[in-house]
């Protein structure tokens, strides 16, 4: 699992690589991962905007931005958890996401948190100790 923490928000990333969606000989791998973010503070957040930067093991990158997660602008109470799994293809056996969420709090403050860049590794990668 991964996990980074902005002020009082925290969010936590677990990949998994998902063979039966996978085709190795057609260059196409996928990833579930699921997400927790969690309010450890005392005002009321609501996330209204995402932010991705996919990158793939050929350096290929792609920006992914909109509304919400999965359809959803969740509202996180104080000591309050929302979580939800997406998923990502690639076109190379490994690669690696970074991003982040626009909150809101109640008074309208509006702030970034951090998503915790991600490893995307799957069995089809050999992996290398540097």
């Amino acid at each position: 699992m991964y996990s980074q923490t902005t002020g009082t928000i925290t969010v936590s990333v677990t990949p998994h690589f998902i063979e039966e969606q996978s085709a190795p000989d057609q260059n196409h791998y996928v990833w579930a991962y699921h997400v927790t973010i969690s309010n450890e503070g005392t005002e009321t957040v609501q996330l209204l905007n995402r932010y991705w930067q996919i990158t793939d093991a050929n350096g290929h990158v792609e920006e992914v931005r909109g509304p919400g997660v999965v359809g959803e602008q969740p509202v996180l109470e104080p000591d309050a958890s929302y979580e939800y799994t997406s998923g990502a293809p690639l076109a190379t056996p490994s690669g690696i996401m970074v991003g982040s969420y626009e909150m809101v709090t109640r008074d309208g403050e509006r702030f970034e948190v951090a998503i915790p860049a991600f490893s995307l590794d799957s069995p089809y990668e050999q992996m290398q100790v540097n």
